[in-house]
């Protein structure tokens, strides 16, 4: 006997929106995040995994700056 296979929910509630590569702050981040997802939990991961893999870069004064989470 097969079992029907799970209904898979989309992974976020809006396809995300491409921004240019300009100077955003830390806010401006989220709240892009946010509009794309689905509870704050998914933002708050989402933006975590983002700073660990390393696809978004802090500056301070023209340096780079690594983000670490804990």
């Amino acid at each position: 006997m097969l079992l029907p296979l799970p209904k898979q929910q989309p992974a976020m509630k809006k396809l995300p929106i491409k921004i240019q590569r300009t100077v955003h702050n830390l806010g401006d981040l989220v709240q892009l995040v946010s509009s794309c997802s689905r509870s704050q939990s998914e933002t708050v991961a989402a933006v975590a995994d983002l700073l660990q893999r390393g696809r978004i870069q802090f500056q301070s004064r023209g340096q780079k700056v690594r983000a670490r989470i804990f």
